[in-house]
């Protein structure tokens, strides 16, 4: 035998021997079918309407280097140092401000914990709350990264039927029975009311009380997911479902889109009664969040003008918003239907029934263009006739190239559907 058989062989039996060291929990962690389509977004041959990214080449990057900098000379043995498992105080009061920017006023700062990301914060979520086999229900479709966490804890998710207007309240209540009658343990919703990641659509104002006055009755939490809300570029702002529900609301928010993502900071503004367990939860998988990264975003807080910077990226994202409607709207074959967002990233495409939109992704690669699939942003398994394009990290006359591309891939599609 070889030596390079000798090696395989040797692989293959660890590789079998170590199989039985894995937890039940390994097994439900997927990979994300975001980060599937990752590496081939960079072929600059393909036109990626995948990925969410914020677009950077906006932000002051060499102020951003002098902050980063003085920091490291005048201040390094602290911002290099381990810091406090919550955060910095000085950053957690600063998030109070930006806060108050959306509505939540009566938020202070002994109540946030700073996290890695608000991904970070949904992971803390199940850690705290959710033994295996509890149920967790979601809006339908929602973020994929917040199933995969979900799943990873062994959840049971629950999806709640969505309209034009976001979360349905009387589908939320009919659930909510027949999940109690089965004898379901449910813990809590979560929801990105605010230019749901991956539809676009923003839950109405006149739902927003009633859906947590409903979980309040059943002693279901509310996770209120919101990295896109102050990207608002039409329509009326409106509040959070935080503002006002302080007892039973756990807010989450990130720096990821209306800074940078690359920081990986994000938040948790928890109820008090709470507190303490879902800090101790969250100091034990971090220790603490990165000291540097929290004293630059404190740094950029106070000496740019970060509210019109994050006016520079509304008007960015409208205008390529726009690029897109108007180009799903010059060569959408008839039969496709898409929400038009107020905010945010995304755009959610519906074909008719029978298309699985997975399916049709190679043919898109094919075609030149990357899109993320429909059934990624659901708990089940089962095929889906929806697909997600994002418009937030691609310039204008790409955009409209990627829609031209895309357009007769699902023509076709629904032809032969048609056929059948």
């Amino acid at each position: 035998m070889s030596g390079e058989s000798e090696l395989a062989l040797a692989r293959a039996e660890s590789l079998s021997r170590h199989e039985t060291l894995f937890s039940e929990r390994a097994s439900h962690i997927k990979q994300s079918a975001v980060r599937d389509v990752f590496e081939l977004s960079l072929d600059p041959t393909l036109v990626s309407l995948a990925g969410g990214n914020p677009y950077l080449q906006s932000l002051p990057l060499a102020k951003l280097g002098e902050m980063a900098n003085r920091l490291i000379v005048e201040e390094g043995m602290s911002a290099l140092q381990y810091g406090s498992g919550q955060g910095t105080e000085e950053l957690r009061a600063q998030i109070c401000e930006v806060m108050a920017e959306e509505g939540i006023t009566d938020a202070h700062p002994d109540n946030i914990v700073i996290t890695t990301g608000s991904q970070s914060a949904q992971d803390v979520a199940c850690k705290v709350f959710c033994n295996p086999g509890d149920t967790v229900l979601c809006e339908d479709p929602t973020y994929v990264g917040a199933l995969n966490t979900f799943e990873a804890y062994q959840a049971k998710v629950e999806p709640i039927a969505t309209d034009e207007h976001g979360l349905i309240p009387s589908a939320l209540t009919e659930r909510i029975a027949e999940l109690r009658q089965a004898g379901a343990n449910i813990k809590f919703l979560y929801t990105i009311p605010n230019f749901n990641n991956p539809s676009g659509i923003t839950l109405a104002a006149e739902r927003r009380q009633e859906i947590v006055d409903i979980c309040a009755a059943e002693n279901i939490l509310v996770l209120e997911d919101n990295p896109y809300g102050m990207l608002r570029y039409s329509g009326e702002p409106i509040k959070p479902l935080r503002a006002g529900n302080p007892n039973h609301v756990i807010y989450m928010g990130s720096f990821s889109k209306i800074l940078a993502p690359g920081l990986r900071i994000g938040w948790a503004l928890v109820p008090e009664h709470l507190f303490r367990r879902f800090y101790l939860a969250a100091e034990a998988v971090s220790l603490c969040p990165a000291t540097l990264n929290q004293m630059l975003i404190s740094e950029y807080l106070k000496g740019h003008d970060w509210r019109g910077q994050i006016d520079e990226y509304r008007a960015l994202y409208s205008a390529r918003c726009e690029a897109m409607l108007e180009a799903l709207d010059e060569h959408m074959p008839e039969g496709v239907q898409y929400t038009r967002p107020e905010g945010g990233f995304f755009i959610w495409v519906t074909l008719p029934e029978g298309i699985d939109t997975y399916s049709l992704l190679a043919k898109g690669i094919e075609a030149g263009v990357v899109f993320i699939p429909g059934a990624a942003f659901s708990p089940h398994d089962a095929p889906s006739h929806r697909l997600r394009l994002a418009f937030s990290a691609v310039p204008e006359e790409k955009i409209r190239e990627g829609v031209r591309r895309l357009a007769p891939v699902l023509e076709r599609a629904i032809a032969e559907n048609d056929a059948r």
